[in-house]
């Protein structure tokens, strides 16, 4: 196992980190199941845990902390707040009043009393920087946090965060936690270019697409992933994005195949080969998914090999541009594009 500092924090985390949230209801794992998932990753060298609190509408914390009792200080410990945790208007978004709430759940569930790193699930429009990050930086002097960080933040606001903590004197995100493979390749046309600016750690999450990198999506075969079940629309070949993915995968098993490698351990490493990024976030629902994951832990690609994935998905480029979850709310709702009438 490789391992990296968090961003500046000094803190050394693994070059592949645990996911959880396949552990409960989501991907059907027993908490047996994820004891075992959490027993092998650790004896593989991972030292991050990442999780969040919407994750099963809880189940995912309380089975972490559960898998995790009695050796918590050897672990790096991530969860996430912002996303709704029920139907309730206000049990969701960044405000003080919800991270200071959720954050008492979260830690209730996973049976600790801090988290190494608390993370803003989604940019919330509806609450300003100064609000979040005040609240935040209470938390972390109150000693429930250690750090805290953002998820799936388009580049300007993370710059915008940045620019909020120094004007009013607050701490700052520290890392951020953005969708990145080979087959959406957005993020490195401004995401990464921003947290290499700002000295952030970028833990990415989704590196095998959803299931597209992991060996069982191929042309020819039925589709059968646990993900698929969840989301076929994601998987259907009838639509024009769908099978340029196949296309794709096809075309990298083929490189995976003449460099030696499962197109799991290319996926990997081509996103833990990226200067910018600090750890990939591998989510297995099942023991023999975490050991194939794991085979990836030293895999380094040579040069060529990386310029044979340019030539199937080039720089900057995302096969599946609609299922980013950083688009602006002006792009997804008319009524914020549309200037009032005016009244006389």
């Amino acid at each position: 196992m490789q391992y990296r500092t968090l961003g500046r924090t000094g803190v050394q985390v693994s070059s592949l980190a645990l996911g959880a949230m396949n552990f409960g209801s989501i991907g059907s794992t027993t908490q047996d199941q994820a004891t075992a998932i959490v027993d092998a990753a650790l004896e593989g060298g991972v030292n991050l845990i990442d999780t969040a609190d919407m994750y099963g509408a809880g189940e995912s914390e309380e089975m972490v902390g559960k898998a995790i009792a009695g050796r918590r200080d050897d672990i790096v410990l991530a969860t996430k707040a912002t996303l709704p945790m029920g139907e309730e208007r206000n049990h969701r978004g960044s405000s003080r009043r919800w991270l200071v709430t959720e954050l008492e759940n979260s830690l209730r569930r996973l049976g600790v009393d801090h988290v190494d790193l608390y993370q803003i699930h989604r940019w919330d429009p509806d609450t300003s920087d100064e609000e979040t990050l005040s609240a935040l930086t209470d938390l972390q002097r109150a000693g429930k946090i250690r750090y805290f960080g953002s998820s799936t933040f388009p580049a300007y606001r993370i710059v915008q965060a940045q620019w909020a903590a120094r004007e009013h004197h607050l701490a700052r995100y520290v890392t951020e936690q953005p969708s990145y493979s080979i087959l959406q390749r957005g993020i490195e046309t401004h995401v990464l270019p921003v947290t290499e600016q700002y000295g952030l750690g970028v833990l990415a999450w989704s590196p095998l697409a959803s299931g597209w990198l992991s060996g069982a999506v191929r042309a020819g075969r039925t589709v059968s992933t646990n993900r698929s079940r969840l989301m076929p629309q994601r998987f259907d070949t009838a639509l024009p994005a769908n099978r340029a993915r196949l296309d794709a995968v096809e075309q990298l098993a083929k490189v995976a195949e003449e460099a030696g490698l499962t197109l799991i351990q290319l996926a990997l490493g081509f996103v833990t080969a990226h200067p910018g990024v600090t750890s990939a976030i591998i989510g297995p629902r099942t023991l023999d998914h975490l050991r194939a994951q794991l085979a990836a832990a030293d895999t380094v690609l040579p040069g060529d090999v990386l310029d044979a994935i340019d030539t199937v998905v080039a720089p900057g480029v995302d096969l599946a541009a609609h299922e980013k979850l950083d688009t602006p709310p002006a792009l997804l709702d008319p009524a914020l594009r549309r200037r009032a009438p005016a009244y006389r």
